[in-house]
């Protein structure tokens, strides 16, 4: 295994300044992110673009994978993260076109995997958005396979806030949705594993992995704390708005021994990526930072 980052949270620090961070810090890897240059979508944690995604040149990904390697790091994945199934189709179709842009540039660096969402249209049913789901990522997952690359799915279901309600913007997040995943596009697809989106929805992590660990391709380490008296005041029924807060690993309820244990039994030994949405670290790069080192701190005994 190998403990990296995910480089969003550095939307102002060209990839070069990153990678020199996080070698300085002991990481081992970068999942690059990779939103439009254009930064069409502003989010929390998204939009950062840290490649030339629109402009990938065999020269230049030999440069960037050089520079990358010589820093003694390696890169997991690219990375983004966008709906998909979004409710407008314009918006639909330059998710896809930005998203086949991605895979064909992990393909010209040589690179085997990229990560995204598989999304959803807060209105609609699960079943309604898997119809979608089937027609938009049938051609995604044909370039994507010619391509020489591998999709990853996060399982998050996207539900924080109010414009997200009720059904949320990724329909990946339950065992039910993953089966189907996996009898559709089979091993042209992967599970890009976060453990924190289990807690929130009282899903067993331990049986979790003993049933997708062979079709996990990546990793996220990040917590999640359930918040008791804001679950008090909001209830269950509110799906996480207003008691589920998103921590550094070891300051939330993700039983992380269990998660180590679990992906070992599994066979897993790939990266294990650090994904920073805390806000107790956020507002500088220096408390971003600290918000890396602590949980390099709590991971690094498991990883070997």
């Amino acid at each position: 295994m190998q403990l990296g980052i995910l480089t969003a949270p550095f939307p102002d620090t060209p990839l070069e300044g990153v990678a020199d961070y996080a070698a300085s810090a002991g990481f081992q890897s970068l999942e690059i992110a990779c939103w439009p240059a254009a930064g069409a979508e502003k989010r929390r944690y998204a939009g950062t673009a840290h490649l030339p995604i629109e402009d990938m040149t065999a020269t230049r990904a030999s440069e960037i994978t050089g520079m990358i390697a010589a820093k003694g790091l390696t890169i997991s994945a690219l990375g983004y993260y966008p709906n998909p199934l979004h409710a407008d189709a314009a918006h639909r179709d330059a998710v896809a076109t930005h998203l086949k842009r991605v895979i064909t540039a992990a393909s010209v660096m040589g690179l085997p995997l990229v990560n995204s969402f598989v999304g959803g249209d807060r209105s609609l049913t699960v079943d309604q958005n898997w119809a979608r789901a089937t027609e938009i990522f049938a051609p995604i997952v044909a370039h994507a396979r010619d391509h020489g690359v591998r999709l990853a799915f996060e399982n998050c279901p996207m539900i924080f806030s109010h414009d997200e309600w009720p059904g949320g913007h990724n329909i990946a997040y339950a065992p039910r949705i993953w089966r189907r995943i996996f009898e559709t596009w089979g091993d042209a697809v992967g599970l890009n594993f976060d453990p924190s989106h289990l807690v929130w929805q009282m899903i067993d992590q331990a049986r979790f992995i003993r049933e997708f660990g062979p079709h996990m391709a990546h990793v996220h380490a990040k917590d999640l704390m359930i918040d008791r008296d804001g679950l008090y005041d909001n209830g269950i029924l509110s799906a996480g708005m207003g008691w589920q807060v998103p921590r550094m690993p070891g300051l939330g309820d993700v039983d992380w021994p269990g998660f180590f244990s679990g992906l070992y039994r599994a066979g897993y030994d790939g990266p294990i990526i650090i994904e920073h949405e805390d806000r107790d670290f956020e507002g500088s790069d220096t408390k971003i930072k600290r918000g890396f080192e602590l949980a390099r701190d709590v991971l690094r005994p498991f990883v070997k």
